[in-house]
């Protein structure tokens, strides 16, 4: 008997000819991995396009499919309807053809040309010139009788004077590009009047006196948040959070106003942010600079001797910032690592300051032990960041993970947004929650198996867990915390969770245990903290049905949905740039071998995230071995017919770097031969 031709894939991946029984339809996402070569995400699961089954369909959109049974095969879909499109703008190159512009888009998953009529002045506006790389809008979007049109948005550059790759993130989620004029000159106007504020309103306290400092990473230019603490005599603690006052200096629907409103969010990005106000606010006037005087919202806690809040109060307040510490200065003198006396602050403050950061680590360790009395989750949070030179390159990658130092400034800002959120409620002042709900007992099971998989899930806790009971969501991440199931644990848990959105009204937040939760430490960079610090003044003066709010009142509906999708765009446009540069540095790095753990299972391979880095590549069952492999979707495994062997969440393996696509963020493994030796999870690392 000869030997059986590898099979590339999983049997779910059938062929498109045997006959047609029957068709039903379904919603989900097109997913395009590369042109012509396509599959529709939905709630029963993920199904291949037919040959030239995509047809007017792009890459992200939400479409109707035909579901076609095959006879003996898996079945397939093709596009019946665009039910909501995903890609508004795009980077493309841009050409003549004829009368007609023609843009070229960069993301080849989109498929084909688009085109600029010849009445439109977009490109002899802009000075576009042959070659040249354009953010285009689509205007009208391809139907199966008419080609797609655009007009030109902005010139980026030729093709040799910019970073493409980011740039096409950039284009691809729609991220803004620079202020206009009115906007930054109203920005420049801007004044900082500290005393004058002070004498304007007699509800202002002025607190510069009160010890305070700002804790941030190394790199943050922007300071929103400064932090005081101190022991009370007879137990109990006073914990200060102070946010720089944005609303002073921005009035509603002006131009500044109004460009934060369409931004809704800063977006941080690999190599650069995208900031929701002008750098003469969010670095200058606003940022709580260390040593000079700001203006600020204050809320002004008292603890007991067990973190629980026993009274609070807000207040607009003037500050002064003692000084600028970062996280990792923090943490090394929290635990011994450097002296005091290292702390970039005044020498007379130097012992004040270390006593509070004392003081503030103490909170910190209360107030996790009373939020997981309550039933709060903490998911482990692991951030990978690419290094680049000062000409864009990838140089190494930084790992950030939750320390003391990040810890302390995290408890104090949640403490402080539950605080104003019980105070907005009970005011009736119109405001942004943040609104976090249970997750659905159909996304939990779908843990269930590959849980216990990893073994950490037995029948007794499974209907809690299915329950949506928090206690024991966090149950499973603590057996599995410092095993090789850690992390995809957690992503599984993750995934399974409701996205946290903005509303007009307060449902509390599951995750956090919080009976209210706003926004509202992070006015510079987040369009609902302001939001929140307009209705926090309005209840303060006692009007939160005034004017201003009634205004306000009517806007928070479609303001809140808003800022949830660009929040949703500025988010993944982060992950996808740091993935571009990712990919851009292992590029460099093709044959090198590294540890790490399999995270994820599909139909085509093994995803496998390395222990250094956290980058996450595809080994593709070809890698895997020369047999047939069956997807278990539900189990999330992978078996191999012949052999058995079966590839599972948290196995520990060994690969080599085999490819990188920078431009789509994607690194290929293959296994190394000693890759496969490592077999199920163990119980630590």
């Amino acid at each position: 008997m000869g030997r059986k031709r590898p099979h590339h894939g999983s049997r779910r991946r059938g062929r498109t000819g045997g006959a047609r029984t029957r068709a039903r339809t379904l919603t989900g996402e097109l997913v395009v991995s590369l042109p012509g070569v396509a599959h529709v995400e939905t709630a029963e699961g993920d199904f291949e396009l037919v040959r030239h089954g995509q047809r007017e369909a792009m890459n992200g959109d939400v479409v109707e499919v035909a579901l076609v049974e095959m006879r003996g095969r898996a079945p397939r879909a093709v596009v019946r309807s665009v039910i909501e499109r995903s890609v508004e703008t795009f980077l493309g190159s841009f050409s003549w053809a004829g009368p007609l512009g023609a843009v070229t888009p960069l993301d080849a998953r989109l498929g084909r040309d688009f085109f600029v009529v010849p009445e439109d002045p977009s490109p002899s506006r802009l000075g576009v010139r042959e070659g040249d790389v354009v953010v285009a809008r689509i205007s009208e979007y391809p139907t199966r009788r008419s080609s797609a049109v655009v007009t030109i948005e902005r010139r980026v550059g030729a093709r040799d004077e910019v970073d493409l790759n980011v740039e096409s993130v950039v284009a691809t989620f729609g991220l803004p590009g620079d202020f206009s004029r009115s906007v930054l000159e109203q920005a420049a106007a801007i004044e900082l009047g500290v005393e004058r504020a002070l004498v304007a309103d007699a509800s202002r306290r002025d607190l510069r006196g009160r010890l305070c400092v700002t804790v941030d990473p190394v790199d943050a230019r922007d300071f929103d948040d400064a932090v005081g603490a101190r022991r009370l005599e007879g137990g109990g603690y006073e914990l200060d959070v102070h946010i720089a006052d944005v609303t002073h200096y921005v009035s509603p629907d002006s131009p500044v106003d109004n460009e934060a409103k369409r931004r809704t969010c800063s977006a941080y990005l690999v190599d650069r942010v995208i900031p929701m106000l002008p750098e003469h606010l969010s670095n200058e006037v606003c940022s709580l600079v260390p040593g000079e005087d700001r203006l600020a919202m204050s809320v002004l806690m008292r603890l007991d001797e067990r973190g629980r809040v026993r009274g609070f109060s807000a207040t607009p307040s003037a500050i002064r910032s003692a000084a600028r510490l970062d996280y990792d200065a923090v943490d090394a003198v929290l635990s011994g690592a450097s002296r005091p006396e290292e702390l970039p602050c005044a020498p007379g403050d130097v012992e004040r300051v270390f006593l509070m950061l004392e003081t503030l680590d103490e909170i910190r360790g209360l107030r996790e032990l009373e939020r997981r009395s309550r039933g709060a989750i903490d998911f482990e949070s692991v951030e990978a960041r690419v290094r680049l030179d000062e000409e864009g390159r990838p140089t190494g990658v930084s790992v950030r993970r939750r320390t003391r130092a990040t810890g302390l400034i995290e408890e104090a800002m949640l403490l402080a947004n539950e605080c104003v959120a019980q105070l907005l409620e009970r005011s009736g002042a119109p405001a942004a929650f943040r609104v976090h709900e249970p997750p659905l007992e159909e996304d939990l099971r779908s843990c269930v198996q590959p849980l216990r998989e990893l073994g950490l899930l037995d029948g007794a806790a499974t209907s809690e867990l299915l329950s949506g009971s928090p206690f024991a969501i966090r149950g499973v991440l603590e057996r599995a915390r410092g095993t090789d199931a850690a992390q995809a644990a957690s992503a599984l848990l993750l995934r399974a969770q409701r996205r946290a959105v903005y509303l007009p009204f307060n449902e509390g937040h599951y995750a956090l245990g919080a009976t209210a939760y706003c926004h509202f430490t992070s006015p510079i960079r987040r369009y609902p903290d302001v939001l929140v610090h307009r209705a926090l003044k309005a209840a303060l003066a006692g009007r939160p049905d005034g004017p201003e709010m009634r205004r306000q009142a009517a806007a928070l509906p479609q303001l809140c949905r808003t800022c949830s999708e660009r929040e949703r765009a500025a988010d993944a446009a982060g992950r996808m740039s740091q993935r571009v540069k990712m990919a851009e540095l292992y590029l460099g790095l093709v044959g090198q071998r590294a540890s790490g753990t399999v995270s994820g299972c599909a139909g085509y391979g093994v995803f496998v995230t390395l222990d250094e880095t956290c980058a996450e590549g595809l080994v593709p069952v070809r890698s895997l071995g020369d047999e047939w492999f069956t997807f278990d979707d539900g189990r999330m495994t992978l078996t191999g017919e012949e052999t058995g062997e079966v590839w599972r969440l948290g196995r520990r393996v060994v690969v080599e770097v085999a490819s990188a696509n920078p431009a789509r963020g994607q690194i290929d493994f293959s296994l190394a031969p000693s890759g496969r030796s490592q077999g199920a999870p163990s119980s630590t690392r």
